[in-house]
């Protein structure tokens, strides 16, 4: 059974979808992933289509092989079951499978507000809860999945709380900027809010045909990243961000997390104690070269550098130096989820 892992924080520019790009492509070098695009702006699906982007949503073969399509049945009232969604996988990543985003899925989000906040008395909207993780599971039946990662938008809409309530855990990904330290107050409230709200939900949508999952997703860690370095470590005023927020997580966030049943045990988190996953420095050059070749930052051959001499050997060790940190936040998290 897959493990589904959503990246989220209702703050903008914290590179969710890198992370969650990142993260899946390196994960899936050993184990079978699928990626979730659950943002409208559909970045991560552009990420993995490339050029076959447009045409993905007019070619008849491929055009409902989407989030959205993938629950349209349930969300229209059409008696129709739920079906699993081909996905696409990039040619340099077979492993990895995408569940393609679409602009208009926050259509379903009125829908699923009513719907959640009902208490199940409207008969017709019984099944809405439990439309997404019906999609889930049944696409990574089809694949074998065995990590699932959702990425969202930032908000905090009732189709992002139901795609993070029916994950196993979660990320957070920040900046070390104060807007991050403001977020984060937000999250220690509303997260244990919303698995308030599951726990109570779960009964009453457990006859439907689509039941919520039982259970509430579990903290990972923390992803602090887009700074710039100096001297081999992030650069004033970015360093004091970096502490304020491992401050922040340790001392605030992770204590009404598990007052809310959101933490594993103590010893689960034992190789980073400030439940900081990894401090990642910004891109820089790599980035749109990666772009062009369509695949991460760490995976860029040489020869898709295109620079010589001593700026291709910098490149090539500011590339392989990203390739062990993902590396190893990726082998950190596969160990963490396990017990979730």
């Amino acid at each position: 059974m897959a493990k589904r892992l959503v990246v989220f924080n209702h703050k903008g520019g914290v590179s969710k979808t890198t992370s969650a790009y990142n993260i899946g492509w390196m994960i899936a070098q050993d184990k079978r992933v699928l990626l979730v695009d659950a943002d409208p702006q559909c970045n991560l699906t552009g990420l993995i289509l490339r050029d076959d982007f447009e045409r993905y949503y007019l070619e008849d073969a491929t055009r409902e092989q989407n989030l959205k399509d993938g629950v349209a049945a349930t969300f229209t009232g059409r008696p129709v079951p739920i079906q699993a969604v081909d996905c696409f996988s990039p040619p340099r990543a077979p492993n990895l499978h995408l569940l393609a985003g679409h602009a208009n899925l926050s259509e379903y989000d009125a829908a699923l507000t009513f719907a959640q906040t009902s208490n199940n008395a409207l008969a017709t909207l019984q099944n809405l809860p439990g439309a997404f993780a019906e999609l889930l599971k049944l696409t990574e039946d089809r694949y074998n999945i065995d990590i699932t990662i959702i990425d969202l938008n930032p908000g905090l809409s009732a189709i992002n709380q139901n795609l993070f309530l029916i994950s196993d855990a979660f990320i957070i990904p920040t900046n070390p900027d104060p807007f991050s330290l403001m977020a984060l107050d937000t999250l220690q409230t509303i997260l244990p809010r919303w698995a308030a709200w599951k726990a109570s939900a779960v009964p009453l949508f457990a006859d439907s045909a689509y039941p919520l999952p039982v259970g509430s997703p579990k903290f990972v860690g923390t992803l602090i990243q887009r700074f710039n370095v100096r001297n081999g470590r992030a650069a004033r005023p970015y360093r004091d961000n970096i502490a304020d927020i491992k401050q922040k997580v340790s001392n605030s966030v992770v204590p009404a997390l598990n007052l809310a049943g959101m933490t594993l045990e103590p010893e689960v988190y034992a190789d980073h104690p400030d439940y900081c996953l990894g401090e990642i420095p910004d891109f820089q050059g790599l980035l749109p070269k990666s772009h062009d070749a369509g695949v991460p930052v760490f995976a860029l051959l040489d020869n898709e550098i295109g620079e010589t001499g001593p700026v291709l050997a910098n490149a090539i060790e500011r590339r392989d130096r990203f390739h062990g940190q993902f590396s190893i936040i990726s082998e950190n998290i596969v160990q963490i989820i396990s017990h979730a």
